[in-house]
């Protein structure tokens, strides 16, 4: 998979760009507040429909009235053509290849992975990230994860609508026994997916971990299903679980146990890296995990995804850049990197440089 083509216009703080990156690794440079991240999150929007951005009119330029994404990229072979429209006063709009899709069926079809320095934080944050990160993941692999993952979300809503309902006796308590025995199956089909996939992951992460430590250091991922002490005959033990908590959820008006509710773990040679690492351990970990992103989505789906690493040569020391840029040369993978300064970049590494200024491509 590779991009061709890609058009932004009014999109942040771009006016209008129109370029082509090469196949292999990409370097966008400049001072900061430029406009580089800007490149790589339209990209990384055009993906998985995601912005550090809360609403859509932050997406479009100041004192314009929308904002277009266009990008023309080859997939199995296949060229596609993605816009993505986003104007202010009506919702977005989604063409891949000329056609109207809804945004669910966008997933799956521009395959990237992001890392920023924002992925230090993702072992030390909130489990919420951790499930975005390892949902992202999936459903870029698997569209039908997506599906039950959206369906999954659905029943949990309606069920935590219904709870309120029985805390504020307005309907009956037993209404929830048809809505539990759905809420099991979803969550069955979310687990079976997550698990399976973890245990791939944990594998290719644990062989780069070692490869970026001499050896020195294992790296174990570990979902955790809490509440579940078994990952045979999930619908039937998640059912008996909601029943056990059903008294404490309707309570507090919402489902306490789930999917929505797990988390990801990590450990570095037994330790949590949560409680315990060092920041040359996150650091070590977070480059590991995203490799190994790479490579899970290869496996998945035949083809290495694109790669957007927004600043993260400033982060990673000389033998990690070096290390990284080795890796991304030697599997041929379309990388589009930001940075500050040539100089984190071997000066004899081919690259296609562009330079970011106020929005702008210049020479």
């Amino acid at each position: 998979m590779y991009i061709a083509e890609i058009f932004l216009n009014d999109w942040r703080n771009i006016s209008e760009i129109n370029f082509r990156p090469d196949k292999a690794i990409n370097i966008f440079l400049g001072r900061n507040a430029q406009g580089k991240t800007n490149i790589l999150e339209a990209i990384n929007f055009a993906s998985l429909l995601r912005s550090r951005a809360g609403k859509d009119t932050e997406l479009v330029r100041w004192g314009q009235t929308s904002a277009l994404i266009r990008i023309k990229f080859f997939k199995a072979g296949i060229s596609h053509e993605l816009a993505i429209e986003i104007p202010l006063e009506r919702p977005r709009r989604i063409f891949l290849d000329g056609n109207l899709i809804r945004p669910r069926e966008l997933v799956g079809k521009l395959n990237s992975v992001f890392f920023s320095p924002e992925d230090l934080f993702l072992f030390k944050g909130s489990p919420m990230g951790r499930r975005k990160f390892l949902d992202a993941q999936i459903s870029q692999a698997s569209p039908i994860y997506f599906m039950d993952l959206l369906r999954y979300n659905k029943i949990v809503e309606q069920r935590n609508v219904l709870l309120k309902k029985i805390r504020d006796e307005e309907v009956s308590e037993n209404e929830l026994s048809l809505w539990d025995t759905q809420l099991a199956f979803a969550a069955e089909k979310v687990l079976s997916k997550r698990l399976s996939s973890v245990r791939k992951l944990n594998s290719l992460a644990n062989d780069v971990q070692q490869k970026i430590s001499a050896h020195n250091e294992n790296l174990s991922v570990v979902y955790d299903m809490r509440g579940l002490d078994s990952e045979t005959d999930i619908a039937e033990n998640f059912f008996e679980l909601l029943r056990a908590k059903r008294p404490n959820d309707i309570r507090n008006g919402s489902t306490s146990v789930g999917p929505h509710r797990d988390d990801l773990k990590f450990f570095v040679n037994d330790r949590e890296l949560k409680l315990y690492g060092s920041q040359g351990q996150l650091r070590t970990v977070a480059l590991a995990l995203k490799l190994s992103e790479l490579q899970f989505l290869k496996s998945e789906t035949g083809e290495y995804p694109l790669l957007l690493l927004d600043d993260v040569m400033s982060e990673l020391d000389a033998d990690r850049r070096e290390m990284l840029l080795e890796f991304l040369q030697r599997e041929n993978i379309q990388t589009l990197i930001t940075a500050t300064d040539r100089a984190y970049f071997p000066s004899q590494m081919s690259a296609n440089v562009f330079y970011v200024e106020a929005g702008d491509l210049v020479q």
